[in-house]
């Protein structure tokens, strides 16, 4: 006698990572391959400014338009095909973007029931543009009970676009925790889309990456689930990729949401073959009591100009030009509230051509008054045209200044926010929070594997020879993730790249606080600096205004690193 078989896996992809993502990624993910559900998710911190600023300017708006034209042809499609769409499209307007789903299956004569998920709006502060809650899955999951094939949500946790599916699915309840926690982790790795498939990877040079194809989760029963992609489509699914976006955006061991904390210091990650990699062993705890909300309002006005430089007397001409910009704006009466100088170094002694004998030095300012931003700096920097250092020119004409935005992370009790899933009939189905909850604290930090023998020879290299990361904004605050593909790099890792070692590689990390979080199985560091992006990517605070290269600034850095590491299979081929 055997057992009988337990439900057949959830078949969940993702078709976009962010708003603007590849336009056609519906539908190739609907004839690529078996799917049970199909997931979009279109909002970041920057993307509910941007939709709070298009709803002020028609209020019927607020959701990703874009989803709506990707639907022209994807709803036949899906239905053809039996699968479900779900995506937090709605942004500011859940509501109003399910009604323009109806509108649209009316005129392609495509008959589906759609449902959305509403009460992440809060109340907005004065000052502020909008405030939402980040909701968790269960109306999504009580819309899909209900049989909608389409699930339209505003503000939810990315993860939550998974968890809700699988949680119908397979009929699990809110103190499923080690299931909906292995639901998030794989939600987790689907949210970003081809960054799953070998995007923005470290080892990018050892797979063909021209066109990867967007991610597929298996999930099981038990929550365990297998990352894939459909045959035939681009990229890579490996151990690496996976690490990379498990570490992207996120802290310490406890990944907290509305459903469950996951427990990422439980993760274990195998290569199945080819594109299959299979994540298990994942527990759940408790979710926190409080739900996080994000707020975003206009922060002031911002102007930018960039000076190229070229030839000799690089210093000497960065410092001429910013003597007479003080002198400019002194003798305006006015000095913008900030003013921020930048000199990029990308000259060479000698240069074949005039552009690689050229630095930029970038100029940016801010202030609350638009003027201070647009007339005084434009004025300033084109009445230097004829009258500054040789050679002078700039990248663009100076524009009149731009409004920058900010977000902000607050959290509310949980028991305040209520989440209703507005059914195909048009019920309103309230969800209950959790009825038991964890304050979220940090986990014990794991002991540190057994170090190299000491004295070992060493040679100088790039920390990227033998170490792969990926780095990201949360806020105001940057993530690095930093990882290694064997145990033996892991021994090293793990002692060498400390907070006070990553302070001397990174600079501009000195002055702020760094916290470290050690994750054995995935031979990871993740490293939270707080600070580093000052009001958040919408203020365009630094170069790099979401963190994403700061992971590849810290491979290049060289340090001494053990020969048997460097001369180990492991260690990728050095490109120049």
């Amino acid at each position: 006698m055997t057992d009988a078989p337990g439900p057949a896996p959830l078949r969940v992809g993702n078709a976009s990572g962010f708003y603007g993502d590849r336009f056609d990624a519906v539908r190739e993910m609907l004839t690529g391959g078996p799917l049970d559900v199909l997931t979009g998710d279109y909002l970041a911190e920057l993307t509910m400014l941007i939709l709070g600023r298009g709803r002020l300017k028609d209020p019927s708006r607020g959701y990703a338009t874009t989803f709506l034209r990707q639907l022209e042809e994807g709803l036949g499609l899906a239905r053809e095909r039996g699968v479900r769409i779900v995506t937090n499209a709605g942004g500011l307007n859940p509501a109003g973007l399910a009604d323009a789903v109806r509108e649209l299956a009316d005129k392609v004569g495509v008959p589906v029931r759609v449902a959305h998920v509403e009460g992440d709006s809060l109340p907005v502060p004065d000052g502020f543009l909008t405030a939402n809650a980040y909701l968790g899955g269960e109306g999504i999951a009580a819309c899909l009970r209900a049989g909608a094939d389409v699930v339209v949500t505003g503000r939810v946790t990315d993860a939550a676009l998974v968890t809700g599916p699988a949680a119908a699915h397979f009929g699990w309840g809110p103190e499923d925790h080690d299931a909906l926690a292995g639901a998030v982790v794989a939600g987790h790795v689907l949210e970003c889309g081809t960054q799953a498939t070998g995007g923005n990877y470290s080892f990018f040079r050892d797979h063909d990456l021209r066109r990867p194809g967007f991610p597929v989760a298996e999930i099981h029963a038990d929550g365990t689930s297998v990352i894939t992609k459909h045959d035939g489509t681009g990229g890579v699914v490996d151990l690496g990729t996976v690490t990379a976006q498990l570490l992207y955006e996120t802290g310490g061991a406890r990944y907290a949401g509305p459903d469950v904390t996951a427990r990422l210091d439980t993760v274990r990650l195998a290569q199945q073959g080819p594109d299959r990699v299979s994540i298990s062993g994942v527990r759940g705890e408790a979710p926190p009591p409080t739900l996080k909300a994000g707020l975003t309002r206009l922060g002031g006005w911002r102007g930018e100009v960039v000076f190229v430089l070229t030839g000799l007397d690089i210093e000497a001409k960065a410092r001429l030009v910013r003597d007479q910009f003080e002198d400019a704006f002194a003798r305006a009466g006015r000095r913008p509230e900030e003013v921020r100088w930048e000199l990029a170094r990308t000259d060479r002694a000698d240069a074949a051509t005039e552009e690689t004998a050229s630095a930029l030095l970038r100029l940016v300012v801010r202030d609350q008054e638009p003027d201070a931003v647009g007339r005084a700096l434009s004025g300033a920097a084109i009445e230097l045209a004829l009258g500054s250092y040789p050679g002078f020119h700039v990248t663009a004409p100076p524009g009149k200044g731009a409004p920058y935005g900010v977000f902000e992370a607050r959290y509310v009790p949980a028991e305040e926010v209520t989440q209703v899933a507005v059914l195909p009939d048009g019920r309103r189905q309230v969800q209950e929070p959790p009825a038991r909850t964890r304050p979220l604290q940090d986990a014990e930090q794991p002991p540190l594997p057994t170090p190299l023998a000491p004295g070992l020879p060493t040679r100088t290299a790039p920390l990227g020879l033998v170490a792969g990361a990926r780095s990201g904004d949360k806020g105001g605050d940057a993530n690095v993730g930093v990882w290694v593909r064997s145990d033996q790099a892991w021994r090293w890792l793990a002692h060498e790249l400390t907070v006070e070692r990553l302070r001397e590689l990174l600079p501009e990390t000195a002055p702020l606080t760094v916290v470290r979080h050690v994750l054995p199985n995935l031979r990871a560091l993740n490293f939270t600096v707080h600070g580093l992006l000052g009001e958040g990517v919408a203020a365009q605070h630094r170069f790099d205004p979401q963190a994403k290269a700061v992971g590849e600034w810290l491979r290049s850095r060289h340090l001494e690193i053990p020969v048997v590491l460097l001369d180990s299979s492991d260690a990728p081929e050095v490109h120049a």
